[in-house]
This record gives C-alpha cells, structure tokens and sequence, in this order.
C-alpha cells in the first residue's frame, strides 16, 4: 500500500463527522473566527475549537492570526469539491433506492390479491357438496 492511500483514509476519516462536514461547508465561504462559527453552527465554541483542531492536524484547516483573533480557513479548496462529489454520489444512490421502491411497490400494487378474505370454518361449503 503506497503512503498516499494510508493518507487519504486518514483524512476521509477526520472528515467522517457530519459537525467537521459541517464546519467546511462555513469555511468554504472564508476565513471565520471560532465563536463566529460555533455561532452559524449552533455549537459551543470548544466543541468547534475540538474539531478545528483535528482538522487542523489533518491538514484540512490552518489558523491565521488577526490582531487579538485567530481565524481559521480551508488550507486547499478542493475539499469543498470532493465533499460535494460525495454528495452527488449519495444523492444518485438516494434517488436509486427511491425509484426502486418505488418500483417495488408498484408491482406490489398489480399483483392480485387471490386469497381473499378468510372463510370462516361454519361458513366452508363441503367438498362433496360443490
């Protein structure tokens, strides 16, 4: 296995939570400070301060100083397009499965029903009476 494949998984794993997803999403529009984000997300600033180091490990994110604040950008842009190639591949899988039950409950629907209600046992008309 080459190093860049042991990198990729390492970074798909860092990437494997729908808050850091979250957090890129804001990031792609530009540089924003911790409480800011923790704000557009609905999050506590140490939780968002957590994941913008894991990121920042991963090499995903890099923090820039600004006078007394630190504001935190997406170091390559193209996360944002691999992430949004994701999507478009969950989104075909997702209409996929929906055309297939749909399908499925269609055909369903035209199979006929030959059972019929039950009978019930004082009602059954003798075989030899028929």
């Amino acid at each position: 296995m080459d190093d860049i494949t042991i990198l990729e998984a390492e970074v798909l794993k860092t990437l494997a939570s729908p808050r850091r997803i979250e957090i890129i999403h804001v990031l792609a529009r530009g540089p924003i400070e911790v409480g800011r984000l923790a704000e557009l997300i609905g999050a506590s600033q140490p939780n968002v301060s957590q994941h913008l180091a894991v990121l920042r490990t991963a090499g995903i994110v890099d923090a820039e100083r600004d006078g007394r604040e630190v504001r935190y950008r997406l170091v390559d842009p193209d996360v944002t397009a691999a992430c949004a190639l994701m999507r478009g591949v969950l989104e075909r899988r997702l209409t996929r499965l929906g055309q297939m039950a749909a399908n499925s409950s269609a055909v369903a629907a035209s199979v006929p029903d030959e059972s019929g209600p039950p009978t019930p046992p004082n009602l059954r008309v003798p075989a030899a009476a028929r």
